[in-house]
């Protein structure tokens, strides 16, 4: 594995780590300055907590590209992870979430099509073709699963609680009720594990084209 192909995979996962952080820092910033940021609701939203993981994991997995031939394992799990999240996002977002009107004062429409469309591609593309990763047993899938459920068990808590909720299909009193809700929580956490398998996949097909071991 050639060093260039490890600081070309160090300076994309940089650049979309900045990307990430801008995106959600101009959002920030002009709900701000026009008096709509109303940050309880704001770093509610899974689109916007797994930006964050983006902008570190990135921010440190380039970091690991410019100074190891090789990922580690946890950054793996991590990164297979991100892929995971990136393709739910943006799939839920089109086609459950797009044409909902908007409540109130929308920030500048780049931030909102970064996070929600061309980010989750990048992303994607990127562990298709990133140097230096390690192929992890199919069984690592799982570790995809551990933020979205922890995400949604406070959502729905807290929505209990408050009335408020970040999405319109985890409303229980929505026109789909409860039981609407159990089948979109249970096939996007289906569809979160069957991408973090695809990405496992994925890793394991290039490792054995090029001959490498399959770790624990």
């Amino acid at each position: 594995m050639s060093t260039t192909s490890r600081k070309i995979t160090a300076v994309i996962r940089w650049g979309i780590s900045a990307w990430v952080f801008a995106a959600i820092a101009t959002q920030i910033w002009s709900e701000v300055v026009n008096d709509a940021f109303y940050p309880e609701k704001y770093f509610s939203y899974f689109t916007i907590q797994s930006s964050l993981i983006n902008i570190v994991a990135f921010a440190v997995g380039g970091w690991l590209a410019w100074t190891r031939v090789q990922d580690t394992r946890l950054f793996t799990i991590v990164r297979v992870s991100v892929f995971s999240y990136a393709i739910v996002t943006g799939v839920v977002y089109n086609l459950l979430l797009r044409n909902i009107p908007s409540e109130g004062y929308e920030p500048p429409a780049w931030c909102n099509e970064s996070t929600h469309v061309w980010v989750p591609i990048v992303i994607v593309l990127e562990w298709l073709f990133a140097s230096g990763r390690i192929s992890l047993r199919l069984r690592a899938m799982w570790w995809a699963l551990l933020y979205p459920l922890g995400w949604v068990a406070f959502t729905v808590v807290r929505g209990m609680i408050t009335g408020w909720w970040p999405y319109p299909f985890l409303e229980p009193d929505g026109p789909n009720g409860v039981g609407g809700v159990v089948a979109y929580i249970c096939g996007i956490a289906a569809f979160m594990a069957f991408n973090a398998f695809i990405a496992l996949l994925i890793a394991r097909v290039w490792a054995r084209l090029r001959s490498q071991p399959l770790h624990p």
